[in-house]
């Protein structure tokens, strides 16, 4: 059931790692640590977020609220967990202004910048998190979002609501030369598509021309087939392999397809995921891209990530996996009949 718009979703705030923190603070700067400073700062932006998110929620349907207190609370989980590895970080050396130039262990150093870079790059991609609020709700229908067919069977008959409406207006303009009286619509409606009709220049208007039914019983068909492609794709079950130097997972949950390495891959290796739609996510120390047949294909393209059986990714697809082979064989010796023993004239045969 949908929500009242007025209804405000309880933020959760996730804890900061104050002594990581203090810690931070000490071996960068020489003025004192103030006691829940970091976590005040957290909740700030928690908060700024939430006022984001509920501004949303004022301009959406209510069947998007859910969907944008996700992303809330992902930010507000990712924004702690981003602070407090940052602070990790920071503590990890000193700043030269604190431990002086004498035997400053500048290889250490140049490890902290690096892991500070990859931090602010996962900084980043979560304050990117504000923009998908902002956007939900106000475009199409993402494959990412789990209620995507639910969306999209109900903006269908929308559509299909809309195409017999308009049928049936027409069909009573025809019958009456008017549109007076029609049920089907509100008065309101009647005098704008009488004010369109009168301002036409078509010597013989209708409330709802051909081009307007074409176009709409063409999305009609669209809606239709990205629902269809959908429900395959929620269906289908996706395997994943190992390769040398590391493994692919298929994560359904968060519907992306995600490459992990043993170590750091090189730069080419790197260059050649990117192209390949491949985005690397500190957050679950993977590179990824969503889960659809085109990643699955894109993998196929890939020498780095080949399966050590020596097949394409898109061939382990078609294979069904070992348990869901069991299963079905399970099934089968169920349903199948019990036979019967010979006796008498057909044993002895």
């Amino acid at each position: 059931m949908a929500r009242s718009m007025k209804e405000v979703h309880t933020i959760n705030y996730y804890p900061i790692n104050e002594g990581a923190a203090r810690r931070a603070k000490e071996m960068n700067s020489f003025s004192d640590y103030k006691e829940g400073s970091a976590t005040a700062e957290y909740r700030a932006m928690v908060d700024k977020a939430a006022a984001i998110a509920e501004q949303q929620k004022s301009r959406v349907d209510p069947m998007y609220h859910e969907k944008i207190d996700h992303l809330l609370d992902t930010y507000a989980r990712k924004l702690a967990e981003n602070m407090n590895q940052g602070f990790a970080i920071d503590a990890r050396v000193p700043s030269v202004l604190i431990a002086g130039p004498s035997n400053f262990p500048v290889g250490k150093k140049e490890k902290q910048n690096r892991a500070r870079d990859s931090n602010m790059e996962e900084w980043r991609h979560i304050q990117g998190l504000l923009d998908k609020i902002r956007s939900t709700g106000m475009g199409g229908i993402s494959a990412d979002d789990p209620a995507a067919v639910e969306k999209l069977q109900k903006k269908l008959d929308g559509l299909e609501r809309s195409q017999l409406i308009m049928k049936e207006v027409n069909a009573y303009y025809r019958k009456h030369g008017k549109l007076d009286g029609c049920a089907l619509l509100s008065p309101d409606q009647i005098e704008k598509l009488k004010a369109s009709m009168a301002s036409s220049w078509r010597s013989d208007p209708r409330p709802f021309e051909s081009y307007q039914l074409t176009n709409n019983n063409a999305e009609i068909r669209r809606v239709k087939a990205r629902i269809e492609q959908l429900s395959k794709q929620a269906q289908r079950e996706f395997s994943g392999w190992e390769f040398d130097g590391g493994r692919v997972e298929m994560n359904r949950e968060d519907n992306r397809l995600q490459v992990f390495f043993d170590g750091k891959p090189d730069a080419d290796t790197r260059a050649e995921l990117k192209s390949n739609g491949f985005r690397w996510a500190p957050s679950v120390g993977a590179w990824q891209r969503q889960l659809t047949d085109n990643a699955i294909r894109a993998a196929d393209r890939l020498e780095c990530i080949k399966p050590v059986s020596g097949e394409k990714p898109s061939q382990l697809q078609k294979k069904p996996s070992i348990l869901q082979t069991m299963r079905e064989q399970g099934e089968k010796v169920q349903t199948e009949p019990e036979k019967k023993a010979p006796s008498g004239r057909d044993a002895e045969r």
